[in-house]
């Protein structure tokens, strides 16, 4: 605005050369300034204020940043504006005139660029994890499976909300896979722990069967033991061994040991109890209170002796013995002992075992001590009388000691079980997921089966009829589950079938390897989604599958190794190429290899791996000699704009007020740096620089001129002007031009320069401008160089034809007047 208020003013000041005096002229008065054009500004400026106050478009905001009248609104504008490329055309538009605007924009685009590589990052991150879940379902590698589930799980939990619904279906269900896969694991540890404690309990059932047989055989016959703690003892034992057996393979070797510890016990309690059903008789057949007839009494003896049936292996009591006396039969030969020196070998050893004993029950390891108490009873069985009778005592109170301490552990335990009781019956009466529910049935048997069981009988039958009651409502789950087995192994069957087919119907000369391949992988992704399946009756489908897979696999293997062979031609012609000169050519050849590797077929996932590593090495090694020639340029650029920056600093510190000869020597050292290879930002630096100075050059040159021309036309008015003085070509210019008079010669330099003429001149300039348009002239906005070229010619006629004494000064001044506004 301030230049335009200057250019009204300078057109109407004078002049001031040399020869015009004060009263050669009228003077020309300052026309006022119009306020309406600051008034429209601040009217603009109010319009833009109330539009960015309004809910403006991107277009709209655009439009403020880059042509908003004041730098708040323009700031404003282009902090508002979201749209990138709205921004990036801002940012275009602005460089170099606004800096505030441009450095907004700037940031703004780099803030969309962050959020955008964000986002890409994100995007990138689910696919992977969509593929190691998808990995992890399928894979053959079990170590830490589950923490590696769910660390995966942890990661997805992250980005689930910027995965799409596919992605989001396709982790979900391979997650879900795996968690099918954990169960199966954490059920196949499960299985193989309870069976390990089965085995445990098994082994403990017949440790305890044979210590306690050892000990009856080796009792007096003065010690009975108690019929009740005996009885209870067997049922329990019973109970455990059946607890122990279930659900599980036991070897028969171990099943006839249990057969063969038990049947003898069972054997000793039922001759106890029939003992004890009999004494009353047996004392009055000792006291002579039958009858009195001596046959009798021996065989009624007799009679006693074959109803009790009393273990021959085991002692018979006192009443027994007196009983077999009367029956009259002989006392039972001894069995035969080994030399004495064998016997005391064998003492010996029994002494260093019960030592052990001893030691074992003082440090309360009621394992340990049960084993030596059985090696003990064992190693005493193979003694003598004379040799056994010395250690009979001390093994009898060893043995003692081993029942007290089963019995305090027992004790100990009760309050367990009693726990165990009620949290199986809070848990009957919960309703609850079945799997769940039957996990924790699992769980509360494996404690209670890790107690050891009870010798009480009651407590067995409360805690059994608890697991039942908690047991029912799984049983029509499981039911269900099982006929989901049998729907699963169709399924087998089918793709058995479907497999079977394809195999023998397929053109295998002309066959779609990539669909083969895919039929691979889909028949085996089905086969593992057909699950949960009864193992029994999946090992025949089993087999058959695995076969046909062996069959499919061994075509698609044949075919991989031969893609194989030709992707390792392709490697081996990529690394030929790495030295391979010219460059061009090297990098067409190594694209054109690219372009044929996607067009080969099937490979093994492993080996095209290590191809394509080894191949894309090849190819980077041919591309960075590309690279390397490029730094070489950026350096050479950079090196050559160090340069050339010195140059240009001092070209555009030079102000337009400097001299024609500065200009056109910096113009010069411009033309110089240009043939440098700089970078294209100082290039461009470079090229506006050039077209800074050419237009100062040419400004001075035209205002020289024009000064030059003006001193000619005030001088041809004092008539002190040499011919000589004029340009050579002024003679042949002058008579391009129609002969006319001075004021029509002043008119005309006033029409092409757009210079007002005086009021008494106007109906004069009417019709020299008639006259130029009828002969096409009229135009005064042509270009510069013909305008200058037309004032140059009247210039020349009205120093060259003119007559002295048709100029005048105050014609000199209107011709200088429309000469001066060449430099506006």
């Amino acid at each position: 605005m301030a230049a335009f208020i200057q250019k009204l003013f300078r057109k109407g000041k004078p002049t001031g050369k040399s020869g015009a005096t004060a009263g050669s002229s009228k003077p020309v008065a300052p026309k006022p300034v119009d306020t309406s054009v600051t008034d429209a500004r601040d009217e603009q400026r109010a319009a833009q204020q109330r539009q960015l106050a309004s809910a403006p478009t991107d277009d709209q905001l655009e439009s403020l940043a880059i042509e908003g009248l004041t730098a708040d609104i323009r700031s404003d504008a282009a902090r508002r504006i979201s749209e990138k490329s709205s921004l990036q055309r801002v940012q275009k538009d602005t460089k170099g005139r606004d800096k505030t605007v441009y450095q907004i924009a700037k940031q703004a685009l780099q803030q969309l660029r962050e959020i955008e590589e964000q986002a890409l990052r994100t995007r990138e991150r689910i696919q992977v994890l969509v593929t190691h879940a998808a990995d992890q379902a399928k894979t053959d590698d079990t170590n830490l499976y589950e923490a590696r589930l769910d660390a995966l799980m942890k990661q997805w939990a992250l980005v689930e909300n910027d995965a799409s619904t596919e992605q989001t279906s396709t982790f979900l269900e391979a997650a879900h896979r795996c968690r099918e896969r954990v169960v199966q694991l954490q059920a196949k540890v499960d299985d193989q722990a309870r069976q390990q404690e089965q085995q445990k309990q098994r082994a403990e059932t017949l440790e305890l069967l044979q210590s306690t047989l050892d000990e009856l055989r080796l009792k007096s016959a003065d010690e009975l033991p108690s019929l009740s703690s005996l009885d209870a003892m067997q049922k329990t034992q019973e109970n455990r061994w059946l607890e122990a057996t279930r659900d599980t393979t036991v070897d028969k070797q171990e099943q006839k040991r249990f057969e063969s510890v038990m049947q003898p016990l069972r054997v000793y309690i039922s001759a106890l109890k029939r003992l004890g059903q009999y004494r009353e008789q047996i004392s009055a057949l000792e006291t002579n209170q039958g009858s009195n007839e001596s046959g009798d009494r021996q065989q009624q003896a007799k009679e006693l002796i074959g109803i009790i049936d009393w273990p021959a292996d085991v002692s018979r009591p006192t009443s027994l013995d007196a009983l077999t006396r009367l029956a009259g039969e002989p006392k039972a030969a001894p069995a035969a002992k080994k030399d004495d020196a064998e016997q005391k070998k064998l003492a010996e050893t029994l002494q260093s075992t019960l030592e052990k004993l001893n030691e074992a029950l003082e440090a309360q390891q009621l394992k340990e001590s049960r084993q030596l108490f059985k090696q003990a009873q064992q190693q005493f069985k193979a003694l003598n009388h004379r040799h056994g009778k010395p250690l009979q005592a001390r093994l009898q109170l060893l043995g003692g000691q081993l029942r007290e301490l089963a019995d305090w552990q027992g004790f100990a335990t009760e309050p367990k079980q009693i726990a165990l009781c009620e949290q199986m019956e809070y848990l009957a009466a919960q309703p609850m997921d079945p799997e769940a529910k039957s996990e924790r049935i699992r769980e509360l048997q494996n404690e209670w089966r890790g107690l050891g069981g009870s010798s009480d009988r009651t407590l067995w039958t409360r805690f059994k009829a608890a697991s039942d009651q908690a047991y029912e409502p799984c049983k029509a789950y499981f039911s269900a589950k099982s006929g989901l087995k049998q729907a699963n192994l169709e399924t087998r069957k089918v793709i058995c079938d479907e497999l079977a087919v394809f195999i023998e119907n397929a053109d295998w000369a002309q066959i779609d390897w990539k669909s083969a391949e895919r039929i691979h992988q889909t028949a085996r992704q089905e086969w593992k989604a057909a699950w949960p399946i009864e193992f029994r009756d999946n090992r025949g489908v089993q087999k058959r599958f695995d076969d046909l897979l062996k069959q499919l696999e061994e075509r698609l293997n044949v075919e991989r190794h031969k893609n194989e062979a030709l992707k390792q031609g392709i490697v081996d012609r990529a690394w030929e190429l790495v030295s391979h000169e010219p460059l061009s050519e090297a990098m067409d050849q190594a694209k054109a290899l690219q372009t044929e590797w996607t067009h080969i077929g099937i490979t093994r996932h492993r080996e095209d791996r290590k191809l394509w590593q080894a191949f894309r090495q090849a190819c980077d090694d041919i591309f960075a000699r590309r690279d390397a020639h490029k730094i070489e340029q950026q350096q050479a650029s950079q090196e050559a704009d160090a340069r050339v920056e010195t140059v240009l600093s001092e070209c555009e510190a030079l102000q337009p007020n400097a001299d024609q000869t500065t200009l056109e020597g910096a113009m010069a050292q411009l033309q110089a740096a240009s043939k440098e290879p700089v970078s294209t930002a100082v290039r461009e630096r470079l090229t506006q620089e050039k077209r800074r100075l050419a237009a100062l050059i040419d400004g001075l040159r035209i205002r020289n001129q024009v000064q030059a021309w003006q001193d000619l036309v005030t001088a041809r008015v004092a008539n002190d002007m040499e011919q000589a003085s004029l340009p050579v070509n002024w003679q042949a210019l002058a008579g391009e031009v129609d002969a006319m008079e001075a004021d029509e010669l002043v008119i005309r330099a006033e029409i092409l320069t757009g210079t007002a003429s005086p009021e008494t001149d106007q109906g004069r300039r009417m019709e020299i401008q008639v006259q130029r348009l009828t002969q096409g002239m009229g135009n005064t906005n042509g270009d510069d160089q013909n305008k200058s070229r037309q004032l140059e010619a009247l210039v020349a006629s009205w120093c060259v034809r003119q007559p002295a004494d048709a100029v005048n000064d105050q014609l000199a001044e209107r011709l200088n007047r429309a000469l001066e506004t060449m430099l506006d």
